[in-house]
């Protein structure tokens, strides 16, 4: 019986959502993108709207991971470390970005789910690599709520992100 038994469904279900949830994303930029957008509004997409597709790609990628018919959990949990530390670089390269654009000025939600929830679920997908090394079910744990926090997270801003140009951009430019 392998340590990742049961597990199955929750990243089916999650894995699933997320690739779903990626081809929507790509479905409405697409039905947006008749409005050209100036560098600025460009610029603005890099800080608020790529981050989305980055983290539904995250727990896509953790769901094929975790899926995978694995002979050793350490190589699983080494995984789960190198793409939790990749997602806080990314969550600097967000806010790098967010502090550059001059299009919107973020409030705190914005902070909260494009910055201090992402890199808390990076942080946790990081942490769990570690406690793997002495348990690895407490470990599955942190890396299916970081998961879940991703999604959710990406659920939030992609519909931040489509409100903001369907209520705000369409009806200032339109």
């Amino acid at each position: 019986m392998s340590v990742f038994d049961g597990w199955e469904n929750f990243y089916v279900i999650v894995g699933s959502s997320a690739g779903a949830l990626i081809g929507l994303q790509f479905v409405v930029i697409t039905l947006i993108a008749s409005k050209p957008l100036g560098r600025g509004e460009a610029q603005a997409g890099g800080a608020f709207a790529t981050p989305s597709v980055v983290h539904f790609g995250v727990v896509l990628v953790l769901s094929a991971i975790v899926s995978a018919p694995w002979d050793e959990p350490l190589i699983v949990a080494a995984l789960w470390g190198v793409v939790g530390l990749l997602g806080v670089a990314y969550v600097v390269i967000v806010t790098r970005r967010m502090r550059m654009q001059r299009v919107y000025e973020p409030v705190f939600e914005d902070w909260l789910f494009h910055v201090l929830l992402p890199v808390a679920a990076y942080a946790i997908l990081a942490i769990s690599a570690y406690v793997a090394l002495y348990s690895v079910r407490p470990a599955l744990f942190l890396v299916g709520g970081a998961a879940l926090m991703l999604l959710v997270i990406g659920i939030h801003n992609a519909w931040d992100a489509v409100t903001y140009q369907v209520f705000v951009r369409l009806r200032r430019d339109g």
